[in-house]
């Protein structure tokens, strides 16, 4: 059974590329084209059925930003479970807020690099 970037979901995935959140689009700058010690992210992958703004095969490492449609009791149970499925894949997945990206990219950088093997 095909886990990764199904083709059903391939449309979906170019409509979200082609309209990154300011946040996504401003971290993708700094992971893009093996950037951050070498490692190779993908933008808006899919695994199973969800998609995930930022995916490094070789860590098995998941980034997820956070924007203000995540801030209420519906969004934050659907994450949990959706995070409680990816991690049991053997997957992590670090999240961040929107503005941590913007406020303190120099720790968003590093919590992601102490993720690196």
């Amino acid at each position: 059974m095909r886990r990764h970037n199904k083709r059903i979901l391939k449309q979906y995935r170019k409509d979200l590329r082609k309209n990154l959140t300011p946040a996504e689009a401003f971290l993708w700058t700094k992971l893009q084209r093996k950037q951050l010690d070498g490692r190779k992210f993908r933008r808006q992958h899919s695994i199973d059925n969800f998609i995930v703004d930022f995916y490094c095969a070789s860590e098995k490492l998941i980034i997820e930003l956070d924007g203000q449609v995540h801030f209420n009791a519906v969004a934050q149970e659907k994450d949990y479970f959706r995070t409680q499925h990816l991690e049991g894949l053997g997957l992590t997945v670090l999240r961040f807020e929107n503005r941590m990206v913007f406020e303190n990219l120099a720790s968003v950088l590093q919590e992601i690099r102490e993720r690196f093997g």
